[in-house]
């Protein structure tokens, strides 16, 4: 079988994920894996399109794509995002229509199931033959029964080729609202008082909706509120992953362009920050993904903790839940709140006005407030799998995550809570003798609220 790898990790060959290919390769020798860098190479492919039409014409003629790449940011790396973008942009996806295909990742299982989402929907969207997808830890490769698993997973791969094997098709083709949004006359000038607004878009001239969604927020406060185009950032290129700036928060571009400086300067020094963008297949636009990835000079750190974050959103974002997934993971990751998302999905534009007002209301409000909700499973669970990683595994090449960790108490093991620890013993001891099994359960209800209970009279 010919089977075309679309590799998108931007280190080309030398990289984690494309040594799980190579795996299958030696396992499975009778079927030719093709690797195209298309990460590594993607300004080649964006500007040569004969570089592009190499991929597709290979692709037209073999039996499977697979799909390989490493997390970044809770999905692709930006450069492959665009080269996804490109496929439609191009007219190419008849060449995609009915070709078996399969996602493998690697990662440390940090929002991994965002990215293995996307992938499928876009999959999906190309009206491919969906197989399934491999999710392994960056270093399961050194573990034999992770290697047996991996085998189990190409076998299965290959035979559902042959046996023409494939999922149903999960993700419906998405609707897209065709009104425009027309914002009436602001009935609200809010004072923003000492508080930094700034408002980041990619918008370009054609994204009217988005503009005038824009336009309608910063009509909302009484002062000038800053917006800044993504396009006027001088930005070479997206995140390398050469881990340069694990060290000290440096960026391999820093004496390149201004993307540190511009990010030091306007995202972390404002106390409500507005993301606004167009969606662009299943996410928002690969400049907007190169933003989030080259964000990543910060590392693990919670750069924007306390801040108010909130998104102006044009398209179906009610049909993407996994992509506000995302918008929650990130808020929750960086320690900080989540005010609220506005999109202009509805048909009736004086509701859109209403959750504009409303939106801009909330965000002053909550930043007077110093308000952040508390963490879901997405920001506790994903922190903890940082905590772990940072304090073993990535230790030595995330040194700045290392130190901001240990000196915020971010390690928060062996747990110290000896008292609790001990009473726990005790009581599991006596939880065995039946006389005391019923004065336990009796009792168990009123103390679990005991302490609680404390805090409410004495506060």
């Amino acid at each position: 079988m010919k089977i075309a790898v679309l590799n998108g990790s931007p280190k080309g060959e030398i990289s984690v994920t494309m040594q799980y290919i190579n795996y299958i390769q030696k396992k499975f020798p009778s079927h030719e894996l093709k690797i195209f860098n298309v990460s590594q190479r993607i300004k080649k492919i964006e500007t040569d399109e004969n570089s592009f039409s190499e991929i597709i014409d290979y692709i037209k003629t073999s039996d499977a794509v697979i799909w390989a790449f490493p997390l970044y940011v809770f999905l692709v790396a930006s450069q492959y995002k665009r080269f996804i973008e490109l496929i439609w942009e191009r007219k190419a996806e008849n060449v995609f229509e009915n070709k078996f295909a399969a996602v493998l990742t690697t990662s440390i299982h940090f929002f991994d199931h965002t990215a293995h989402n996307y992938m499928h929907s876009i999959c999906d969207d190309l009206n491919m033959k969906f197989i399934g997808g491999y999710s392994a830890e960056m270093m399961d490769l050194e573990k034999e029964d992770k290697r047996k698993n991996l085998f189990s997973f190409a076998s299965n791969f290959f035979e559902s080729i042959e046996k023409n094997i494939y999922s149903m098709k999960y993700y419906h083709p998405l609707i897209r609202n065709e009104i425009k949004y027309n914002p009436g006359v602001s009935d609200i000038k809010l004072n923003t008082g000492n508080k930094k607004i700034t408002i980041l878009t990619d918008s370009k001239a054609e994204d009217l909706n988005l503009i005038n969604m824009v336009q309608k927020f910063k009509n909302s406060f009484a002062g000038e509120i800053e917006t800044i185009n993504l396009y006027d950032i001088d930005i070479k290129g997206g995140c390398l992953g050469d881990l340069k700036c694990g060290r000290a928060n440096e960026c391999n571009y820093l004496n390149s362009d201004g993307f540190v400086e511009f990010h030091k300067t306007k995202v972390m020094t404002s106390d409500i920050l507005i993301f606004a963008g167009s969606i662009k297949d299943r996410y928002l636009s690969s400049k907007w993904k190169q933003f989030f990835d080259r964000s990543f000079f910060n590392t693990h750190l919670p750069v924007l903790k306390g801040k108010q974050l909130g998104f102006l959103i044009s398209g179906p974002l009610s049909q993407i839940p996994n992509l506000y997934e995302i918008m929650e993971g990130f808020s929750e990751f960086q320690n900080a709140n989540l005010a609220g998302v506005v999109t202009d999905e509805s048909n009736d534009n004086n509701k859109t006005d209403e959750a504009i007002n409303n939106f801009a209301i909330q965000l002053i409000k909550f930043s007077e407030m110093s308000y952040v909700k508390p963490s879901t499973f997405l920001g506790v669970g994903g922190m903890k799998i940082f905590r772990d990683e940072m304090f073993s595994n990535l230790r030595f090449p995330f040194k700045a995550d290392h130190i901001y960790y240990k000196k915020n108490g971010i390690y928060d093991f062996p747990n110290n809570k000896y008292k609790q620890i001990s009473a726990g013993i005790i009581l599991n001891m006596l939880n065995n003798i039946s006389g005391f099994r019923k004065v336990l359960n009796d009792k168990l209800k009123v103390e679990m609220i005991k302490s609680l209970a404390k805090a409410v009279k004495t506060n």
